[in-house]
């Protein structure tokens, strides 16, 4: 039982102390854990109340809980008005289905069905359908013959906010409704019709996610050619490998970077990667004018066409729309295809799993080079809701305002800017009520961290969400109909199902993911790999597809606890040796390589080791040094030189928790590199 100095210690006077102890020690003895907390975390604990107190009266709920067996317990439950008026809900009634987990395998079942029922209800258009349902390089049956996308994105009315956005040194909020991103979008298209590109050419977007990038983004796609997204962080040599891969015949990007007060020079890396031809815009906006360092380069203002109508070009189903890059083993970056049904996925996920209504408000601090962004938009428009974005440092409480005055209700993280607010406080006290749901994604998550982001908005569920650029979404999420416990996944994606196999290929609770196709939103190709060889190849079985995560299947319901029924999952990660940082997928090879020429090292591995306490992966650097008579550099100035070339020739995102030095690397008879022995027996204090 609780006593008033424990609540006088996290921050509370003593009369409020008294109270709140009353009557939490009463609720914990009539009622059972589960339902304890729901009458805690909705009607007691608030916003304002230090995260000291709500982690104590969780814990202390709790105390008897099985994590071992269960994982964290859980700190959200759906209400009746949350399940009744779910996305989720309103099928299963069409389908005159009972239980979640009876919709879900029915989904696998009829996955054909499913899709076709999924296009159908999101209201996506097509240029033509066939008269007998065709197979798409899926494997998924569906109606679909011509179409193109960015046609879906515009369903909403016209007057409705498409965008609402704020770049950090301003004041005050900027609107654009769906008639004027509209509009923007086909002066892109005409743009681009005007300097020559034709149906299928690559275009390159390597600028912040603002509301001309994304008008360029749909612009592009409609015009029938594809986007080459190139994240606007990478050095020029990665700006480099990624124009020639997508074989970009052309790239928007932006002069500046406003920054915390700093300006980062944008085009000019984008003139050091020998790019073609440029169109720039600028850090200052509309009506801003940027400087032109090359001949056959153009402004923004010059490129854009007056005309505001454009004939959308229809495609086949299979069309890319957008190549992404996802790392492999090996140093240069995977080249993932989307296609014309790629952006199905992204708002089926969005409709269903995080509950996405016409109106909402999503914001997700992104880039056009990963996928969350260009699953940003489409999870927004063809829901017909409204894209929030902040063109600044989302650490500070500037973006927390942003959220608060945006109205946002669908809040997206990565666990390491979580971790950011949680250690500076810098969100406590916002007005945060408007939020439904939070969903994390790009690394693993800790639960206490996840905790304190439901408390921020009073206890909304945080739907973990896992998947990838080749998966076009996620395959293991959460649901709006079912209890959220931090750190915890409750359901694979609806239309999607996986299997776990040990490193011997034995069937198991807690291994490696495989999943079983087919499924919208899966890739069918790569520009520079073998699909085959890199997905399908050595599987425990043929029908399997390879993922690389490795996941644990947590307990079964308690009989006496209804609202902790079902399975739940827990990821632990990469089983292979790319790694996430930072929400950023990265190949330990393509790290090696930058590293490996730093003067005075003769080779390194690098590896990303979890913490004890469970949240994002920590880069630890082990090297091997050149023998030399003279001196050699001490840890720290080992240190301070590595990072720097990551930062200089890689990403300048990605930091360096720890440098190992060592007098050889640990090797295979084959001579390759046991990364996993350097992860588990990794000195670093994480």
């Amino acid at each position: 039982m609780l006593t008033v100095e424990q609540l006088t210690a996290c921050g509370l006077g003593k009369a409020e102390a008294s109270e709140i102890t009353e009557v939490v020690n009463r609720i914990l003895e009539t009622h059972c854990p589960t339902a304890s907390w729901y009458e805690i975390s909705r009607y007691i604990l608030t916003p304002h109340h230090s995260f000291a107190l709500h982690q104590l009266l969780y814990e202390t709920t709790y105390a008897n809980f099985d994590r071992a067996t269960y994982g964290p317990p859980p700190a959200w439950f759906p209400t009746d008005e949350d399940i009744t008026e779910a996305n989720i809900t309103r099928l299963m009634i069409e389908l005159n289905i009972k239980t979640y987990p009876e919709f879900h395998a029915w989904t696998v079942r009829n996955r054909d069905t499913y899709w076709q029922m999924t296009i159908g209800t999101l209201g996506i258009k097509t240029a033509s359908t066939n008269t007998e349902p065709q197979q798409d390089a899926t494997g998924i049956v569906t109606n679909l013959r011509e179409l193109n996308i960015v046609e879906s994105c515009f369903s909403a009315p016209p007057d409705a906010i498409a965008i609402v956005t704020q770049r950090e040194e301003d004041e005050g909020l900027t609107t654009f409704t769906y008639r004027e991103l509209e509009s923007l979008t086909n002066r892109v298209a005409n743009g681009l019709v005007e300097i020559g590109m034709r149906q299928g050419d690559a275009v390159a977007v390597d600028m912040p996610m603002n509301a001309e990038s994304v008008a360029i983004y749909l612009g592009i796609v409609k015009a029938g050619c594809v986007v080459v997204g190139i994240a606007d962080s990478f050095a020029p040599d990665e700006i480099a490998t990624r124009l020639r891969i997508g074989n970009a015949k052309a790239i928007f990007t932006q002069d500046y970077i406003n920054r915390a007060g700093k300006r980062l020079p944008l085009y000019e890396k984008v003139v050091a990667a020998n790019a073609p031809r440029a169109i720039i815009c600028s850090c200052e906006g509309v009506g801003g004018v940027a400087q032109i360092q090359r001949e056959g380069d153009m402004a923004w203002n010059d490129f854009l066409n007056d005309t505001e109508t454009f004939t959308t070009i229809p495609c086949h189903p299979d069309a890319h729309t957008n190549i992404l890059f996802s790392s492999g083993t090996t140093g240069e970056p995977k080249a993932i295809p989307w296609t014309q049904t790629t952006p199905i996925k992204c708002a089926a996920d969005a409709y269903l799993h995080h509950d996405i209504h016409a109106n909402d408000v999503l914001t997700w601090h992104t880039n056009l080079g990963w996928m969350m962004g260009p699953w940003l938009i489409y999870a927004s428009l063809i829901n017909k809701a409204t894209i929030a974005l902040y063109d600044g440092v989302p650490t500070g409480r500037d973006f927390g305002v942003f959220v608060q005055n945006a109205k946002v209700s669908m809040l997206g993280v990565v666990p390491t800017l979580v971790r950011a607010w949680k250690n500076t406080g810098c969100m406590h006290g916002l007005d945060w009520h408007a939020i439904r749901a939070f969903s994390s994604t790009g690394e693993c998550s800790n639960p206490e961290e996840m905790l304190y982001l439901m408390s921020l908005a009073g206890y909304k569920p945080v739907i973990e969400y896992c998947g990838g650029t080749e998966i076009g979404g996620g395959y293991v999420t959460g649901t709006r109909v079912q209890p959220a416990a931090p750190s915890t996944f409750t359901t694979p994606a609806l239309g999607l199902d996986f299997r776990l196999y040990d490193d011997q290929g034995n069937s198991s609770d807690n291994g490696e993911v495989f999943i079983l196709p087919p499924s919208l939103g899966l890739s069918t190709s790569l520009l520079n790999a073998d699909h085959d060889e890199v997905y399908f190849a050595k599987t425990p079985r043929p029908d399997l597809r390879r993922h690389g995560d490795a996941i644990e299947k947590l307990g079964k319901r308690f009989e006496s606890e209804p609202w902790l029924e079902g399975i739940k999952y827990r990821v632990h990660g990469r089983v292979d040796d790319t790694m996430n940082l930072s929400g950023i997928k990265v190949s330990s090879a393509a790290i090696e390589e930058v590293l490996n020429g730093v003067d005075g090292i003769q080779e390194t591995a690098a590896v990303a080791v979890s913490p004890e306490d469970g949240g994002p992966s920590q880069l630890v650097i082990y090297t091997v040094q050149v023998a030399s008579e003279s001196g050699k550099p001490t840890k720290q100035e080992i240190h301070e030189a590595l990072q720097v070339e990551l930062s200089q020739h890689l990403n300048p995102l990605f930091r360096i928790h720890d440098v190992v030095i060592m007098d050889a690397l640990p090797r295979t008879a084959s001579n390759k590199v046991m990364r996993r022995l350097l992860r588990q027996h990794s000195p670093a204090n994480l």
